[in-house]
């Protein structure tokens, strides 16, 4: 039987670079010479520090392109309001990883509703499929490609 697995995962690693990277070009910008505006990352929580709202938007934006440029879909990132501390405003932005449960019933439901030959089962935070033949599995891929669903999918552990 030949089978993968659907998940949505970030590398942390990955998402480091990209923060230290936008670190940089904070940094570097002009119009935030002598602003104390920063990126902090905790596990896959990263803070936006800056002195007014507008910087925060901005900063947003930087962070977003520095994760795209690094392959890090941003349809994974949860935005919190931001919050004012003392003369600082911060805003925490949540990267998302792993299926919530009732993304992976929703993905277990699109791939029953087209009558494939496959079988899905929930195995804690991703989707196991498996079938007969590696066509069955390859147009599971391609469907679920065109599915909107709100997180980034990717497929691994493909064994024929």
């Amino acid at each position: 039987m030949a089978s993968f697995d659907v998940v949505s995962e970030v590398d942390k690693h990955i998402l480091t670079n990209s923060v230290d990277q936008a670190n940089r070009l904070i940094g570097n910008r002009f119009d935030f010479k002598g602003v104390d505006a920063k990126f902090e990352r905790n596990d896959f929580v990263v803070i936006i520090w800056a002195e007014v709202d507008f910087q925060l938007e901005q900063m947003l934006d930087v962070l977003k392109s520095s994760l795209h440029k690094n392959k890090i879909d941003i349809k994974c990132l949860e935005v919190a309001d931001p919050k004012p501390l003392g003369k600082q405003v911060r805003q925490e932005v949540t990267v998302r990883t792993g299926l919530d449960s009732d993304l992976c019933r929703k993905i277990v439901k699109l791939i029953k509703d087209k009558k494939m030959k496959v079988q899905a089962q929930i195995q804690g935070d991703q989707v196991r499929v498996t079938g007969k033949k590696r066509d069955d599995l390859q147009a599971v891929i391609a469907m679920l490609r065109e599915a909107d669903i709100e997180m980034p999918l990717q497929y691994n552990n493909f064994r024929d």
